[in-house]
């Protein structure tokens, strides 16, 4: 993306944020790419047996998106760090309801990459990962968020920073501690 459409993916946010929906319209094919490269790298780390597409993910985050018309936009990190929660969200929804539908059937589960647990790639339960954040979260949101968007977002530790408002170095602490927190967490579980 380059920095004129960083600044017109800021202007329109804006512009939208204070009820011009045409400003939405404009901005979407503006960031699709991005949104499908975030939906892409979700659903590739997702199990065969997941019926969930690329598009179908954008379109389900579309959907939540035109309700968050209201939201201050900050900028360009600010959207896509909203937009990897509401996938998030989506992908845990979707498990919640296709356990729900098989009684015993299996868990959908991601594949946390190596930036997440080092060098040994596993396989975890959305659903766990989830609720782990979520504890996380309640005493320490700056790490969940940091972990949500690393790995929901796909963000750098650059793209994290400029989200979180904070240095590099946070982001590199935030995101070790957070990831042995999480093992820990959920291997107990």
């Amino acid at each position: 993306m380059t920095k004129a459409s960083r600044s017109d993916v800021t202007r329109l946010l804006r512009s939208w944020g204070s009820g011009n929906k045409e400003a939405f319209d404009e901005l979407i094919p503006i960031v699709y790419d991005e949104l499908h490269r975030l939906a892409h790298i979700y659903i590739a780390r997702e199990r065969a047996e997941i019926l969930l597409d690329t598009t179908a993910l954008i379109n389900e985050a579309y959907m939540r998106l035109v309700g968050l018309n209201e939201l201050e936009w900050q900028d360009r990190s600010h959207f896509f760090a909203v937009s990897a929660r509401q996938m998030r969200r989506i992908l845990v929804d979707y498990a919640r309801r296709r356990t729900a539908k098989k009684r015993g059937g299996s868990v959908l589960r991601v594949t946390l990459d190596e930036g997440l647990l080092g060098n040994n790639e596993q396989d975890v339960d959305l659903m766990m990962l989830d609720e782990a954040l979520a504890t996380l979260s309640t005493f320490d949101e700056r790490k969940s968020r940091v972990v949500e968007l690393r790995f929901f977002g796909g963000m750098s530790v650059e793209e994290t920073a400029v989200a979180l408002n904070v240095s590099k170095d946070t982001v590199f602490r935030d995101w070790r501690l957070a990831k042995s927190w999480l093992l820990r967490e959920m291997s107990e579980e």
